[in-house]
């Protein structure tokens, strides 16, 4: 196990018919190299877990870690994360929204030097399909929302919030993460930026879900990670004005 090269992390929650297709796409994308999927499912009552279990069962490297309640992605995440075995952490939302092809594109930039990878939406050729109204509020908001975080902060990426990247094992170890809730995402990338690691971030296309219905509550999310979001900078102020007057 010590020679696995990635930890694949997915959270879950009644996500069944998505993830009946998202581990065949992973073990495509990822074929030819050694790898471990840990789903982490908060009790799901729509028989995702069956499903996982299935696939181990059949082969795949699947493996099933089930929490005891449910407290938030960045509960589940941080789970996973400490969960994994491989050198290198990924992790993706279970909805299909990011496309598993993209999963080495992630861990390349890794092996080319970075620390902490993340997927963009919003920056280069990234791309948020939005086909419906509440689809287009969501993107608007996000967009909004990350340039709001990069302006703040300083911090030189254009998508804080999506859950399609990449970390070195020993990087996770090192910021030692606290955020039980969607936040976790935004903490993961100041920690590491005011500890001096390279990020880097790679455009890829996110579509709506396929299958299930949403968990994101944005309008009720959002005030939440306001505060947060808040606190934080506050509280590393001094970490960020040093980074922005050396440049980095």
């Amino acid at each position: 196990m010590d020679a696995l090269q990635i930890s694949l992390v997915i959270p879950t929650y009644d996500e069944r018919e998505n993830i009946e297709h998202l581990i065949p796409q992973v073990a495509a994308a990822l074929a030819g190299l050694s790898y471990e999927i840990i789903v982490v499912d908060d009790r799901s009552p729509d028989g995702t877990g069956a499903v996982v279990l299935r696939y181990r069962d059949e082969g795949y490297p699947a493996r099933l870690v089930t929490k005891e309640r449910k407290e938030g992605i960045g509960a589940a995440l941080r789970l996973g994360y400490f969960e994994s075995r491989g050198a290198v952490i990924l992790s993706t939302d279970a909805d299909l929204s990011f496309d598993p092809a993209d999963l080495p594109r992630l861990y390349a930039r890794i092996q080319q030097g970075a620390d902490l990878v993340v997927g963009t939406r919003h920056g280069g050729t990234g791309a948020y399909e939005a086909a419906t109204r509440e689809v287009r509020v969501k993107r608007f908001v996000s967009g909004a929302g990350n340039f709001i975080l990069r302006t703040v902060t300083g911090i030189p990426l254009t998508d804080f919030s999506g859950n399609f990247r990449a970390m070195r094992r020993d990087v996770w170890h090192a910021i030692e993460t606290t955020e039980d809730t969607n936040t976790l995402l935004f903490e993961m990338i100041l920690k590491a930026y005011v500890k001096g690691f390279v990020l880097a971030e790679v455009p890829v296309v996110f579509r709506d879900r396929r299958y299930g219905a949403s968990k994101l509550r944005l309008f009720r999310e959002a005030p939440k990670f306001l505060r947060r979001f808040s606190r934080y900078v506050w509280q590393y102020r001094h970490e960020l004005a040093r980074r922005r007057h050396l440049g980095a």
